[in-house]
């Protein structure tokens, strides 16, 4: 069986439990606290130089890190992950548009609101996180009015990916209420079959 390491409450580790709970794959979860520093003993440092969450670790004893790559290996050869190039590199290019322009905006802002005391030096950020947030969240809403998916016409991983931080966005200050495609589109999202919620997100 494999194991995944992650915190919980990080959309970067929901994606995993959520893609996992929809393949109906068993696994072995172990929570790693990064509030705590969990993350960066030695022996979660044998697993991922960075110490960042989340890990997967397979049962030979290899592991890997970054969210998308293990969505990406995990979802080989399932519906989740097309096998027909162009849909397939469509689908990765919107994981990629995650992680490069979303998540570090988004998701920053909802750790730096929830997780940062209120006179932390980074909450000077919040206001240019929240305009390249809104930006990322246009370009979303404008490929939602066209398609139904992140992968075309189909659910994939990057709905996986996407969906993990957009849908607690206001946790970091975004108004959603202003994307409609996107409120739809999360609807969707939570109505596919097996959905598991993020912990502590309201539903």
């Amino acid at each position: 069986m494999i194991t995944l390491y992650g915190m919980s409450s990080s959309g970067n580790c929901y994606k995993l439990q959520l893609l996992m709970a929809q393949l109906r794959r068993e696994y072995d979860w172990q929570e790693v606290d990064i509030t705590r520093g969990e993350n960066l003993s030695p022996e979660f440092l044998t697993m991922n130089d960075r110490g960042k969450v989340p890990v997967l670790k397979l049962e030979d004893g290899r592991t890997m890190s970054e969210s998308n790559a293990i969505l990406n290996y995990l979802a080989q050869g399932t519906r989740l992950l097309p096998e027909e190039p162009w849909a397939r590199a469509k689908t990765l290019q919107w994981m990629f548009f995650e992680q490069y322009s979303h998540e570090p905006y988004i998701a920053v802002a909802r750790f730096i609101r929830l997780f940062l005391p209120e006179d932390h030096p980074r909450r000077g950020t919040l206001d240019s996180l929240k305009a390249y947030g809104d930006e990322a969240l246009a370009a979303m809403e404008r490929h939602l009015a066209r398609l139904p998916w992140f992968g075309g016409e189909h659910y994939t991983i990057a709905d996986i990916a996407l969906f993990a931080y957009t849908h607690v966005a206001e946790d970091g200050g975004f108004d959603l209420g202003g994307y409609p495609h996107i409120e739809h589109w999360i609807k969707r999202v939570r109505q596919q079959p097996y959905f598991v919620p993020m912990r502590g997100a309201q539903a």
